[in-house]
């Protein structure tokens, strides 16, 4: 019996065998056994409902802040932002399904002339992924806006929490490993919306002035340490434009990590794993990775260099005791 066969019929879409490097920013990864798209919460829900309990499930979004390794991912992966993007307003509370891009959702309050989302136009992700890692920007993150997270479990159920319920901190929430996202509603503020577009305007530029453009990236690849920047201590332990294989330290920002064009993720894993390795060689933190990692292992370690004057390593750092982290909703 086939995994399709073991699938339980649904109103979306279904796809075999996809190269994920097609849905990731980074533009790497190797094939996911299936893809399903739900065409809305209760397709999902049904889904779930019925999907036997030993096929691995991986929720996804933009796949902005995503490193799916080479060799695939195993089951079905659930790609929210397909059809789940619907943007709608009720006063001053705005409600954004989970495959709703966060810039989206900025503007849609923007035209509305409903003020505190700008933030989410410098969030390159999604409605659900941002909800479960607390996703933030400019002084602001989403536990400030949320008013209530809505859901399913890996049963079908519906589940529903606010911030405080969810644990949400810095980069960080506590909603259980196996609840997918389907909508939120946030809370807003009547405001000007010339005022609005200026400071959305303002992101978009600083963003521009300050990170890596026109290039394969996953965003910030570590969280930042208490007290600390991540790209500072990056930066001391003198990993600027460092290389492994086809995978860079951003040298506009080096707590960007770039694929030049032929990387693999295992080198964009490895690159990763060196940086944590200088930094916490020269007694600085342990890096946190905010990048998810998930799928199978595949490939041979490459070449380690720098181009900006780092001392050259060789070798490769070893992965295989720092597994990707599971369960939240792919940004």
């Amino acid at each position: 019996m086939t995994l399709r066969d073991r699938l339980p019929d649904i109103r979306g879409t279904y796809a075999e065998a996809v190269p994920m490097a097609r849905h990731t920013w980074f533009g790497v990864g190797g094939p996911a056994d299936m893809i399903f798209c739900p065409r809305d919460a209760d397709d999902l829900a049904g889904f779930l409902a019925s999907c036997p309990a030993d096929i691995p499930l991986l929720p996804v979004g933009a796949g902005s802040n995503l490193l799916v390794r080479d060799g695939g991912v195993a089951g079905v992966v659930i790609r929210m932002n397909q059809f789940m993007t619907a943007i709608h307003h009720d006063g001053n509370e705005i409600t954004a399904e989970a495959g709703a891009t966060d810039a989206d959702v900025a503007r849609h309050a923007a035209r509305a002339g409903l003020a505190g989302l700008e933030f989410l136009i410098g969030i390159p992700g999604t409605i659900g992924g941002g909800l479960r890692m607390n996703a933030g920007a400019y002084g602001t993150e989403f536990r400030d806006i949320t008013i209530r997270a809505h859901g399913v479990d890996r049963k079908g159920q519906t589940v529903s929490a606010t911030p405080d319920e969810m644990g949400m901190a810095y980069r960080h929430s506590d909603a259980p490993a196996d609840w997918i996202f389907t909508h939120a509603t946030f809370r807003a503020v009547a405001g000007d919306k010339a005022a609005i577009k200026t400071r959305m305007k303002e992101i978009v530029a600083s963003r521009g002035d300050a990170q890596p453009r026109g290039v394969r990236t996953g965003g910030s690849t570590f969280a930042n340490p208490p007290g600390g920047k991540a790209w500072q201590e990056i930066d001391a332990a003198g990993c600027r434009g460092l290389m492994v294989g086809g995978a860079q330290v951003s040298e506009k920002h080096c707590n960007f990590l770039i694929n030049t064009g032929g990387a693999s993720a295992h080198d964009i894993e490895t690159l990763g794993e060196t940086v944590r390795a200088r930094v916490a060689a020269r007694g600085g933190p342990a890096l946190r990775w905010e990048i998810r990692r998930v799928g199978q292992e595949c490939g041979t370690p490459a070449r380690t260099k720098n181009t900006s004057g780092a001392k050259n390593i060789s070798g490769a750092a070893d992965t295989s005791r720092s597994p990707g982290t599971t369960g939240r909703t792919g940004a």
